[in-house]
């Protein structure tokens, strides 16, 4: 078993196979990229040194800029999926002398006996919303089921998150962390876009006019073909009412009907956009220049979209559903995600009202402040420093060599 060496630093091992390509553009990929990165800075002040694994040179090179404290390593098992998520992960962090494993991207098969694992589960969609074909579905249930009950620890990112995996896994409630992500505060804030650049990106996208706006992948949990219905029931109720709709984001999977939707030329006012994948750039110019954001999911684990929107004083309003109302502290104005009627309202009293506007913009902002990956990173720290300490008193105490 390995063990804390003697200078005392807690080396980590760091799954980084969330950070592949076909991740791209999605909140885990998300997540690991930016917690990694304020690992990085964070790690040596706590005695720790944080391992993530490379498949290639060419990724050791981008990220071997020698400090203390971070030390990438290079492994081939990370290059095949399933060996590396049933197990390799652990057995490479094990052979290569580590502490601890983390695993930021939830579903695995950790072999705790090798090494203590602490695991990010960041929701139980395939529980909770069930989206994909029943094979798919089952093997994502076996492997969020397993990977909760055999890490040493869970790391969550609500607190509605952890009571789904207390009442879904039949997991402690001890042995699960929540700690909310942060979000990039040099791309979403509240500076106002350069007028020309936005101007060229909306014409670049064929938005015409003030746009209302939903950014994130496009998939059945984030309803957003009800959406397209109270945008279009809006515009023929009021005809003061001019807007474009923006949908930003990839098409992630089941988007037929959202398509659909926004593709039907029934209506003879407004327009739906989808702009498919933006660069960080751009979606954030695109997310400054909003008149109103919407988030109607019908659940979340943690909602980024939304903490990035209030970030920029964007005017938000949500579903009152999952985590939302918990992540955004109930300061923003909240619907029923299943009522169309109900969105309408909601949305028509945003965009009537200069005081609400300024209102949701202002609260939303103070509350975006809570959140930063720094004090993420910090958190996560703690609680695997904590984990690889309980892990060698208890070797020490079965009389296994350190």
């Amino acid at each position: 078993m390995s063990s804390i060496n003697r200078r005392g630093t807690v080396r980590v091992a760091f799954d980084s196979s969330a950070l592949k390509a076909r991740y791209r553009n999605h909140g885990i990929q998300v997540y690991a990229r930016n917690l990694l990165g304020a690992l990085r800075e964070s790690a040596p002040q706590h005695g720790m040194e944080i391992r993530p694994f490379v498949s290639s040179l060419e990724e050791m090179n981008a990220l071997s800029e020698q400090e203390p404290g971070f030390r990438p390593r290079k492994t081939r098992l990370l290059g095949f999926d399933r060996v590396w998520r049933y197990g390799g992960a652990t057995a490479a962090a094990f052979l290569d002398g580590a502490d601890i494993l983390f695993n930021p991207n939830g579903a695995s098969l950790p072999i705790n006996m090798l090494l203590p694992t602490v695991t990010t589960i960041h929701d139980l969609t395939p529980m909770v919303m069930p989206c994909f074909p029943r094979r798919i579905s089952f093997l994502l249930k076996f492997l969020l089921m397993r990977s909760a009950k055999s890490s040493a620890a869970l790391i969550t990112v609500s607190e509605n998150s952890r009571q789904d995996i207390v009442r879904l896994c039949g997991v402690p409630q001890s042995k699960i962390h929540v700690v909310y992500e942060g979000y990039d505060r040099a791309l979403f804030n509240e500076a106002a876009p350069d007028q020309t650049l936005l101007q060229t990106l909306l014409s670049r996208l064929g938005i015409s006019r003030p746009y209302i706006l939903h950014h994130g992948a496009i998939q059945p949990r984030k309803n957003l073909p009800r959406l397209i219905a109270a945008y279009r029931q809006m515009l023929a109720r009021n005809s003061c009412h001019d807007f474009d709709l923006v949908l930003s984001g990839p098409l992630a999977w089941q988007v037929d009907e959202t398509v659909a939707a926004a593709q039907d030329k029934s209506g003879n006012r407004g327009k739906v956009v989808l702009t498919g994948a933006l660069s960080d750039q751009d979606l954030s110019m695109l997310l400054r220049g909003a008149a109103l954001e919407v988030v109607p999911s019908l659940y979340e684990g943690f909602c980024l979209p939304m903490v990035e929107a209030m970030a920029c004083g964007v005017p938000t309003i949500a579903a009152n559903s999952s985590c939302l109302p918990e992540i955004s502290g109930s300061v923003l104005r909240y619907f029923d995600p299943y009522s169309v009627d109900e969105l309408v309202t909601r949305m028509e009293e945003a965009v009537q009202s200069e005081d609400l506007r300024a209102e949701l913009a202002a609260r939303g902002k103070e509350r975006a402040r809570q959140f930063s990956w720094e004090l993420c990173a910090q958190q996560t720290l703690v609680i695997l420093a904590q984990v690889a300490r309980t892990s060698r008193t208890r070797a020490r105490a079965a009389g296994v060599a350190l």
